[in-house]
């Protein structure tokens, strides 16, 4: 193993979480995995536990009970997360919507915002084979102009939260999952 490659310290962290956010396909669960591998931490994925805990997915949810209840299944989620030991978790791209989950993040963790323009969102969704059966519409607007209006109003929000923002679009996975170990290794560069 070089170098960039080996495992860092759990104590890196000092036993917080590392939250990944983002709109989505902006690479948060491929990202975490990488980064969760070289930082020797688990990686929950706030998505699948929530599949998982419902025994539906994510556009069944939405489907059946729709936004609010799967708003309410995704706070339920984050706040099990939270009090667990240190990890890296990635979360949904609408996780930041909600006040309580912004606060519960700021107080857990260390949030990274994968920052991405709605032109590589809308060429990452169309060549995401998961995209149409897992992610549902968020509004009857056509793809992009969803996506251009979601982002306008979730950026204040992943601002917000943030507390290092890294481009997500501009560059390949490997060189942003560099980019994280890096700024949450060496302190104040993620803070």
């Amino acid at each position: 193993m070089n170098e960039s490659t080996a495992p860092q310290s759990t104590e890196t962290l000092d036993g917080q979480h590392l939250y990944l956010t983002g709109y989505r396909g902006s690479g948060k669960t491929t990202v975490g995995r990488l980064v969760a591998s070289r930082l020797g931490l688990r990686c929950i994925d706030l998505d699948d536990e929530i599949e998982t805990h419902a025994g539906r997915s994510i556009r069944e949810i939405f489907a059946e009970s729709g936004e609010a209840t799967f708003r309410d299944l995704e706070t339920a989620a984050l706040l099990r997360v939270a009090a667990d030991s240190a990890a890296v978790i990635s979360l949904g791209g609408g996780a930041i919507l909600r006040p309580e989950n912004r606060e519960v993040i700021a107080k857990t963790g260390i949030a990274v915002w994968l920052k991405i323009d709605a032109d590589t969102v809308i060429q990452r969704l169309a060549g995401d084979t998961t995209t149409a059966e897992r992610r549902p519409a968020l509004t009857a607007l056509p793809p992009r102009e969803e996506v251009e209006s979601l982002l306008q109003k979730r950026e204040p929000l992943y601002q917000e939260v943030a507390d290092c923002e890294v481009d997500a679009a501009g560059q390949g996975v490997a060189a942003i999952v560099d980019q994280i170990v890096a700024r949450v290794t060496v302190r104040d560069t993620c803070r």
